[in-house]
């Protein structure tokens, strides 16, 4: 078949808050151009959906004379003609004659959320008619040519017969010539280039743990959908503990994303909650040099290993004496002639200065303590402050907004009254008119014209804006929220255990033993509800906590392997005769533990017995690796020859997954792999032909 173009290739994403898309394929891959809203909204006719709400405008009242004649004329004709206006009605089929004949005029809302239907639930398709309107609009947005293949990225939890229904409705729907679906997770390992990796998807109510085998999603023991785990339930937990106080949801939603909102490690203690005392110090020798409670990182809890005072001996410091400040200010500054003094008759004078002297130091001191202090409070981080503030956005109500458009609208058309009628008076002035004011009002006409560009961009801007669900910064009303320490508190309730947990159990289905390791090691942790600070390093803490365990801990069994070399065998010779590795342990009766060979044997891969001599059933008993628990857990890097990528994140790399799959399926590949359906294999096999492609 004819080879695709770059720019003809459309990507979709379906997701449950928003979908992305993007037409075409730009030389150095970027993020979605398109985001929208996954919401549809119930139009007049059953079974119709508008991507919009449609609410009914409020017209402007016009207004009335105030002339005593014309309202004594309007009282008499409709006297006269309310007969005639009554029997019209009646004749026309209008019962009600009051009922203005003019139609009811209707605007768009794109902000409002009133009324709307997300077809999708925690990755699930609930409403399929919502949803495939909803397609049909992301499609007739970008408006593609006719020739254009599709690469749809779907959701773990969607279904073959959900492949089927999809691919039916592409193909007859819109008529592609090309079509393909891929799986998120796989579209993941695609954009981290890793063949073998874990990926754990935070979405918004669910989270999504799959292990990728060799480009491979494995379906057993994968984590699907995962309840109370993505960033609604982190928002939930914050509404749980902030509900009492006065915060909705929304204010949670905000807060959530706000930089003041982050998730502490376990164990970490909440800023104000605990006092160290000298019987938490572990290291006396720490404690005296700098501070510290212990080595180690995280020790520094104490107002003197946070800088508040020196440590050592002397005066000033945390372990010195105060009292003697004035007698060392007195031996630095000489010895004082206490006769001379005495005889010159000032005694009292002289003891008034120096107590003046001292309190002004005093003062002083106790200044520039306080602001010290002030300093460092501004100068902590927020996870050691009790309390902090965020912005919060309000959106104003349509009717306010109404009202300051209709104010705008007139304060412009005043204005333009007032310069027409500028130049009706200049017109009457039978003066002659002078060349300076033409070049005036040309002048005034360019930048009639820049004005009108202005707002033309301006309002291509605004529609730009309300298409992808960002209000307008005119419409916002901000304000300072204060919080405590509820917004370390998001990730509580079990939500990192749970996560952890799915993990393991995700990593343990693998029948590939030797795959275990390196899944452990190349973690990916991304998705919407995953940009809360720390919870990616939360997380990795979490697990680790709970399943990782010391290399050197898997060598406490040494003594119990065998060695290559077996015991003497009971046949009266004095020298022991080497035997193979399987005949002294195998086929005797004594065997070792293999999981002990196995902790063993990771950390120590010259223990491994020569493969020269290991029998095929010695193979199939044996362990390459430690693979019930890890002795390393890492998160995958992430790549960096994406430069479009870096400032936005890759929180959304399954598209950029999806980017480089369509180029190698529809460019480079062009089908050779059956990495796609074309058309005439849609007609011959029809929609479950879509099972017998694969990537």
């Amino acid at each position: 078949m004819p080879p695709f173009k770059d720019e003809h290739i459309l990507i979709i994403a379906p997701g449950s808050q928003t979908t992305l898309a993007q037409l075409g394929l730009p030389e150095s891959f970027t993020p979605a151009r398109l985001h929208i809203p996954s919401r549809m909204f119930p139009a007049e006719k059953r079974g119709e959906w508008e991507p919009y709400k449609v609410r009914e405008k409020k017209a402007d009242k016009k207004p009335e004379s105030n002339g005593v004649n014309g309202s004594d004329e309007r009282a008499r004709l409709d006297t006269e003609m309310g007969d005639a206006t009554t029997n019209g009605a009646r004749l026309n089929g209008n019962s009600n004659p009051n009922e203005p004949d003019e139609e009811q005029s209707y605007e768009e809302d794109p902000l409002s959320d009133e009324g709307a239907v997300y077809p999708m639930r925690k990755g699930r398709v609930e409403d399929w008619s919502c949803f495939l309107a909803l397609l049909t609009h992301v499609y007739n947005t970008l408006s593609p040519p006719f020739h254009t293949p599709i690469l749809l990225i779907s959701q773990p939890t969607w279904t073959a017969q959900d492949h089927e229904n999809l691919t039916h409705f592409f193909f007859e729907k819109f008529k592609t010539p090309a079509f393909c679906v891929m799986d998120s997770a796989l579209a993941v390992s695609y954009a981290y280039g890793l063949s073998t990796a874990t990926v754990i998807d935070v979405g918004f109510e669910k989270v999504d743990v799959t292990a990728i085998s060799d480009f491979i999603a494995h379906d057993v023991g994968r984590g699907v959908a995962i309840a109370r785990c993505g960033g609604e339930g982190m928002t939930q937990r914050l509404l749980e503990l902030l509900g009492p106080k006065g915060f909705t949801r929304d204010m949670c939603e905000q807060l959530k994303k706000s930089p003041i909102c982050e998730i502490l490690a376990q164990g970490s203690a909440m800023p104000g909650s605990t006092e160290v005392t000298g019987q938490d110090v572990t290291n006396p020798a720490a404690a005296a040099s700098t501070g510290a409670d212990g080595s180690g990182p995280g020790q520094r809890n104490n107002a003197a290993a946070l800088g508040e005072a020196p440590r050592g001996p002397g005066i000033d410091t945390a372990v010195g004496e105060d009292g003697n400040d004035d007698i060392m200010k007195e031996d630095e500054e000489g010895v004082l002639d206490v006769a001379s003094i005495v005889a010159s008759g000032k005694t009292s004078e002289f003891l008034a200065r120096k107590e003046r002297e001292k309190a002004e130091k005093a003062a002083a001191k106790k200044v520039a303590a306080d602001a010290a202090a002030t300093a460092k409070t501004a100068r902590l981080p927020n996870s050691r402050r009790e309390r902090n503030t965020f912005v919060l956005e309000e959106r104003r109500p349509n009717e306010e907004m109404a009202d300051d458009l209709r104010n705008e609208n007139g304060k412009r058309d005043a204005e333009a009254e007032t310069q027409d009628g500028g130049d009706q008076k200049r017109q009457k002035t039978p003066e002659t008119v002078p060349e300076t004011p033409i070049d005036n009002t040309v002048a005034a006409e360019d930048a009639e014209a820049t004005r009108r560009q202005q707002e033309k961009f301006t309002r291509k801007e605004e529609r730009r804006k309300l298409r992808q669900g960002q209000p307008d910064s005119r419409d916002l009303v901000r304000r300072e929220i204060e919080v405590g320490i509820e917004r370390f508190m998001a990730g509580s309730g079990g939500t990192l255990d749970a996560i952890a947990d799915a993990v393991h159990r995700t990593i343990l289905s693998v029948e590939e033993v030797g795959k275990r390791g390196e899944l452990w090691d190349s973690l990916v942790i991304l998705g919407n509800g995953s940009k809360v600070r720390g919870f990616k390093d939360a997380l990795l803490a979490t697990i680790s906590n709970k399943y990782l365990i010391s290399p050197s801990s898997a060598t406490i069994f040494t003594s119990e392997l065998p060695s290559n070399i077996s015991t003497p065998l009971a046949t009266g010779a004095n020298t022991p005769q080497p035997q193979p590795h399987g005949a002294s342990h195998l086929a005797g009766g004594s065997h070792v533990n293999p999981l002990l060979l196995a902790a063993t044997t990771a950390s120590n891969p010259s223990l491994h017995p020569p493969t020269s001599i290991v029998s095929q059933k010695e193979q199939q008993n044996s362990h390459s690796s430690h693979g019930q628990t890890p002795t390393s857990i890492k998160i995958a890097k992430i790549p960096e020859y994406f430069p479009e990528w870096k400032d936005v994140g890759y929180d959304e790399a399954a598209f950029l997954g999806a980017q480089v799959a369509a180029k190698v399926l529809f460019v480079v590949d062009q089908g050779l792999s059956k990495g796609f359906m074309t058309r005439v294999e849609y007609n011959e096999l029809g929609p479950q032909g879509i099972h017998e492609t694969s990537f």
